[in-house]
């Protein structure tokens, strides 16, 4: 009980420091008339479009899924992300990253730990592919430079973010290749580390350890590898048409590939472990618009609460339909996060 108090305490300061940052020197009577100051074909578009993005997820997770079992069905997949996102947005620390491969392995009939090993790697992936595009962006500078002009510690900031987003991705690439490829060391050593460890709980952390070394086998087959990745593409080329989308419905025209940067700090700020994405998201979002656009601060507020309460709702009645048709309840699927957790 303590320590879930303090864990709430953390998450809680973290999404008021965020908040504080998100709206000071705001004029929120500005705010309030650009909430709905929207283009409506545009919008309606941007909320249609929000579902896409667990369908391109569950088809790229099916690379991951099909050394372990081929026929594993996408209303699965495509259920997985949309339940995962929901108590992502629902409960802090990103519990949803536990839950969507655990309600897949219990569907399927799959190993919980060869599941969580994909979502693993997927994560590492995503990470890399907007680091890719981040540095395609910075590289074409002199290409866009007579046209697009961001703050310039704005791009040192990106560089700074793309800079530790690669060397973390590489490190868990590497931690996660080196448990595979040496597996019969790599549980040697999880063996000892487990040794002053009851019997009983140390038995259950091989068990998953074991199947979560399953999961990375998708590296033994460079076609399925190099297919993964261009589907990596396929997903944030897509997040970003939805940005682009986006901003067309509040009358901003910006080239297609000059939103990597922007999607690139939406993704740090939708990573920080606050309920329902709420104050990283923001503050990174509202950065972005202002300083890479030099869009106007209250309509850069007024743009970040529409577009994240629109994938909040939409995300949340997508999974909560999927819920309402198995009958299962959404403290169910957190107590499943938890129990994994625990």
């Amino acid at each position: 009980m303590r320590k879930n108090l303090l864990r709430f305490g953390i998450f809680f300061l973290l999404t008021l420091v965020f908040l504080f940052f998100f709206i000071r020197r705001v004029e929120w009577k500005e705010v309030l008339g650009y909430l709905t100051d929207v283009d409506l074909k545009f919008f309606i578009l941007v909320v249609i479009l929000v579902p896409v993005h667990f369908a391109t997820r569950g088809f790229r997770w099916k690379f991951l899924l099909m050394h372990e079992k081929k026929d594993v069905k996408f209303s699965h997949m495509f259920a997985g992300n949309a339940v995962g996102f929901t108590v992502t947005l629902l409960f802090p620390g990103r519990l949803g990253e536990l839950v969507k491969p655990l309600y897949l392995a219990q569907k399927e009939r799959i190993s919980r730990g060869f599941s969580i090993g994909t979502v693993v790697v997927e994560r590492i992936f995503d990470m890399f592919t907007m680091c890719f595009l981040l540095g395609i962006f910075l590289l074409a500078k002199p290409l866009y430079s007579s046209y697009f002009q961001g703050k310039e510690e704005a791009y040192s900031s990106l560089q700074l973010y793309g800079i530790i987003g690669v060397v973390i991705a590489t490190i868990l690439l590497a931690i996660i290749l080196a448990l595979y490829f040496f597996k019969e060391k790599a549980l040697s050593v999880i063996t000892l580390l487990l040794k002053p460890v009851p019997e009983k709980i140390s038995q259950k952390i091989l068990k998953a350890s074991k199947g979560f070394i399953q999961g990375l086998k998708f590296f033994h087959s460079v076609g399925n590898l190099l297919i993964y990745i261009l589907l990596s593409f396929v997903v944030w080329i897509g997040i970003i048409f939805y940005y682009w989308i986006f901003f067309f419905a509040y009358k901003i025209s910006v080239p297609f590939f000059l939103l990597c940067p922007y999607v690139f700090l939406v993704l740090i700020g939708a990573s920080i472990p606050t309920p329902g994405m709420v104050g990283g998201f923001h503050y990174f979002s509202k950065v972005g618009l202002t300083s890479l656009f030099d869009v106007d601060l209250n309509l850069a507020v007024g743009m970040t609460i529409v577009v994240h309460a629109v994938q909040v709702v939409m995300t949340c009645l997508v999974g909560y339909v999927i819920l309402w048709k198995e009958g299962i309840s959404l403290l169910q699927l957190k107590k499943l996060g938890e129990d994994i957790k625990k």
